[in-house]
């Protein structure tokens, strides 16, 4: 895929994942929460040339934005995110938490986007 293709993947996962989240359907949610977050940090390693092709290449790529930009709440949005993942098969998050997990999801969105001047 491409990097604008990653970012429109990751939008339409959080809209999803806020839907789900109204439906009352928490693993859903969960699981698209983590995919928007995943799709954007594709985004990101895809323009820069870094690998992305597994989950563990993604927490590399939060690490290295972290580096490169000195924004450590990049990282700890990206590990809120794994707990959506994990929550997507063990179902044990409140609709509350997995509610404030998604606004971090959200913001970790956008501050990926103002590296690929994306608004």
């Amino acid at each position: 895929m491409t990097t604008p293709r990653y970012q429109q993947a990751s939008r339409r996962f959080l809209v999803q994942a806020r839907a789900g989240l109204t439906a009352g359907d928490l693993i859903q949610a969960s699981g698209k929460g983590w995919g928007a977050a995943a799709q954007m940090l594709k985004a990101v390693a895809e323009e820069r040339g870094w690998e992305h092709g597994r989950r563990r290449h993604l927490s590399r790529v939060a690490s290295r934005v972290r580096s490169e930009t000195g924004d450590r709440d990049v990282y700890r949005w990206f590990q809120v995110a794994e707990s959506l993942h994990g929550n997507f098969y063990e179902d044990q998050m409140s609709a509350e938490d997995i509610a404030e997990s998604l606004n971090d999801v959200q913001a970790l969105l956008a501050r990926l986007a103002t590296l690929l001047n994306w608004v």
